[in-house]
Order: structure tokens, then sequence, then C-alpha cells
């Protein structure tokens, strides 16, 4: 690997942390257009509980990752709500980038014997 190329993953690296370990806490609390979308035809309280209407939100279930450590976009177990955030998502950049990185590094193409020993 070139060092121009360890630098650039290095500089990708270290914004994608800055992003989703300081800037996710800012991201909005709005329900994006999907949740919105399901919402559409439902009262709700201040507690934000359906109270009457009918929407698709009332079909929605809970899904296998529900009791997740990450769960919820942040990790469980941490109280402080912008530390669970942050840590969460630096978790996940350091998962993807990993796993990403070892999918590149066994796809990578290999020289033959041959052309190892010239």
């Amino acid at each position: 690997m070139s060092k121009r190329l360890g630098w650039f993953l290095a500089g990708g690296l270290l914004v994608a942390l800055l992003l989703a370990g300081v800037v996710s806490n800012f991201a909005s609390g709005s329900p994006d257009g999907l949740d919105a979308t399901a919402r559409q035809g439902c009262t709700f309280d201040a507690d934000d509980e359906i109270t009457g209407g009918t929407c698709m939100l009332q079909q929605e279930q809970g899904h296998q990752m529900d009791g997740s450590p990450l769960a919820g976009y942040g990790i469980r177990g941490i109280d402080n709500e912008w530390l669970s955030t942050g840590l969460s998502g630096v978790l996940g950049v350091l998962l993807t980038f990993g796993i990403g990185g070892g999918v590149f590094w066994l796809a990578r193409k290999r020289k033959s014997p041959e052309e190892a020993n010239t």
C-alpha cells in the first residue's frame, strides 16, 4: 500500500469517527420521511403514544435486534445519552471499517508464485 493511500484512508477514518462520535448527537430527533408517513392519520399525546386515528404505525412490531447492545442508536447500559450515541457511532464506524478492510484484504489481487520470484 502506498504512503498516500495510507494517509487518505487514515484521514477518511478520522473524519468518519468525528462525524459518528460528535456530529451524530446533533441529528434531528424529528421523524424522517418513512416515520412521518407511518404516523399520518393518527393522533399522539405528549408522551408520543397513539391516542386515536388509524395509521401504519399501529401495526409496528418489535424486531429481532431490539434487545441487542447497540439497539436504538446507543449502547445499552450507558445512561449518558450523548456518550452512548457517540460511542455507538464510533463502534459502528470501526466495525464497518474493519469488516470492509477485511473483505478488501481477502479480495485483493495476489501475485502468482512466478511474479513473486521476479
